[in-house]
């Protein structure tokens, strides 16, 4: 999971330290996080968060959130600086345009690209898929939530809503993150993925 690389564009060393507690989580993704959250080298919280730490508020998995997106390509976009929650404007460029359906509509979702992880090593063909729902601000964090996507195959990609997680800035206001495009916007409850952050 490279969710971490959109604030630092830098690859982070897996640490094998032993933990006292099992980590908490029903799926991989859940166990991930949670075990990065509570690794003082990787976690965005805050120290006085990350000391009480047990583990993140997540919606149970659901299958009907997983969906095969029909992939239409956008090769000519105009690469764009987006805009984030800082004075940093990093490069992105529309990638493409998923169209899928869930709770019986049809939707559209645009994915992008940073030009700045192009020239990772690795992660070439990494894809954002920034999105907000009707959840916002209720039951998930109010400025949206994000997605890694693998790159389409014979014009289909997957979107595993599962494992929508929430900007740094969702736990710490010293990060920059990305705003997500108001064009997407779902309207639909996705419960699905991580849900707010509750501090204590």
């Amino acid at each position: 999971m490279k969710y971490f690389l959109n604030f630092f564009l830098l690859l982070s060393v897996l640490s094998c330290s032993q933990k006292k507690q099992p980590i908490l989580g029903d799926t991989d993704f859940q166990r991930k996080m949670n075990a990065d959250f509570k690794d003082a080298s990787k976690s965005p919280l805050k120290d006085k968060d990350r000391k009480g730490f047990t583990g993140l508020d997540f919606f149970k998995f659901d299958s009907s959130y997983v969906v095969q997106a029909s992939f239409e390509r956008t090769p000519d976009e105009v690469p764009f600086k987006m805009k984030t929650t800082t004075d940093r404007m990093p490069m992105y460029v529309k990638y493409g345009v998923a169209t899928f359906e869930l709770e019986g509509q049809e939707h559209q979702l645009n994915i992008y690209q940073s030009m700045d992880l192009m020239n990772e090593e690795g992660f070439e063909d990494y894809l954002f898929l920034p999105f907000l729902d009707t959840t916002n601000g209720e039951s998930t964090y109010g400025g949206g939530r994000y997605l890694d996507c693998e790159p389409p195959t014979n014009g289909v990609i997957e979107i595993d809503f599962n494992t929508a997680y929430n900007p740094y800035c969702a736990y710490n206001e010293k990060y920059s993150c990305p705003i997500v495009p108001r064009e997407n916007y779902l309207e639909v409850k996705v419960e699905a993925g991580v849900k707010a952050f509750q501090n204590h």
